[in-house]
């Protein structure tokens, strides 16, 4: 059975091809509403698709094209797809892991 890779593996085999992932930009449990775009993964899961391998993203609030890009230019681009209620957290984690310079 292919899974997540293989199908964003696929569309680079076939002329013109473009992978999209899609998600929500938060999700809900217990009352408590999170952001999906996060600065690192929580312990026990795994990275699915590298990044590498990543083409386009979209929430509900933008499509971004990561492929190719920088790390850095990879966190700007994600923070700019995450809820707007989120994106002031995501740039400070991104700027204590080293992913964004110091803002002047």
């Amino acid at each position: 059975m292919a899974g997540q890779l293989q199908f964003v593996r696929g569309t680079y085999a076939s002329r013109g091809g473009k992978s999209f992932l899609c998600l929500s930009s938060t999700r809900e449990r217990d009352g408590v509403r999170k952001s999906r775009i996060v600065p690192e993964l929580s312990p026990g899961n795994i990275v699915t698709t590298p990044r590498t391998d990543v083409m386009y993203v979209a929430t509900g609030h933008e499509l971004v094209d990561l492929k190719g890009k920088s790390v850095l230019d990879r966190a700007r681009a994600l923070i700019g797809i995450a809820h707007p209620d989120f994106r002031e957290d995501l740039e400070r984690a991104a700027f204590e892991r080293r992913l964004l310079p110091r803002r002047a």
